[in-house]
């Protein structure tokens, strides 16, 4: 298995692929983060992580990290001038275009949490790019946080919708991990539309209006499977992905809870549902199944 950096140019940045592969003539697969993170949930050069698992079963795996996250460059800073509508309009489809172009195939895509709105706000918005998508696959995506606990006024209320917009602010973009709120950072733009997503409820982009709930409901979305951890009490508690797939009108989709009760290894979680090592026994090898019987 082999791992290698790949490189899209933009106007005045660059996007950056990691490519795993052992086999380059298998079902390619884009891969996409969430908020306050990056392409490494996915993967480490060590090869350990989904996407090497993937790759290690003949999948020709590319993981994407957002417009300044990660290795894409310029790093967010205080001058990043871009938010949720570069990436759902221009960053998502570069992705897309580049594989297509690249292996000439139409290809798996795998979300965790935020990223699932990513992309399915993408291909909602440009339904002709469905045929480019063989399958949509989602860990712990929801758009909006209904769930009411003391944890989620903690986290959401207290933390992303009132303290990270002041700091960012302060500085010019939200240092999650100088703070330790995640793994990378998001610029003010991003920050305050996912804000705006995740309070007043309605699907509908900051930016110009598009109404993605109304696009959806026209939308023939591919073969559909939303994995949570019952341990995932807010940032992909099960009523919310559940409200997601509702919301976005994909009613023929999967919906699984990994849970000891449900006959997993472990009680998952928001991260460790990509991570924990019990994963490549359990639920790993049957998203692999499930992806090759939608190989074509």
């Amino acid at each position: 298995m082999e791992q290698q950096s790949l490189f899209i140019q933009g106007d005045g940045h660059q996007l950056h692929l990691r490519h795993i592969s052992k086999n380059t003539s298998g079902t390619p697969i884009l891969m996409l983060h969430g908020a306050i993170e990056n392409g490494l949930i996915f993967y480490t050069e060590k090869g350990k992580g989904l996407a090497c698992f993937l790759a290690e079963q003949g999948f020709d795996v590319y993981v994407a990290d957002l417009r300044g996250r990660g290795k894409s460059e310029p790093i967010i800073n205080a001058n990043s001038d871009f938010g949720q509508y570069e990436a759902i309009t221009q960053d998502i489809p570069h992705f897309l275009d580049y594989i297509t172009k690249k292996t000439n195939k139409a290809m798996h895509v795998v979300s965790h949490s935020w990223g699932g709105v990513l992309m399915a706000s993408c291909l909602a918005r440009y339904s002709e790019r469905l045929p480019q998508v063989l399958s949509n696959t989602c860990f712990g995506t929801k758009r909006r946080v209904t769930v009411k606990s003391l944890e989620k006024f903690i986290k959401v209320n207290i933390l992303w919708n009132n303290l990270a917009p002041k700091l960012a602010k302060k500085k010019g973009f939200l240092d999650a991990k100088k703070y330790g709120f995640g793994s990378d950072n998001e610029t003010q733009k991003s920050l305050a539309n996912s804000v705006t997503w995740v309070k007043r409820g309605a699907w509908i982009d900051p930016h110009d209006g598009f109404d993605y709930n109304k696009a959806a409901k026209n939308v023939p979305w591919p073969p559909s499977w939303h994995f949570t951890g019952v341990k995932d009490k807010v940032l992909g508690h099960a009523q919310d992905v559940k409200g997601f797939i509702e919301e976005s009108s994909n009613f023929q989709a999967k919906f699984s809870l990994l849970s000891k009760q449900n006959g997993n290894a472990i009680d998952y979680d928001h991260i460790n549902i990509l991570t924990h090592p019990k994963a490549v026994t359990d639920h790993f090898p049957l998203l692999v199944d499930w992806l090759k019987d939608h190989n074509s």
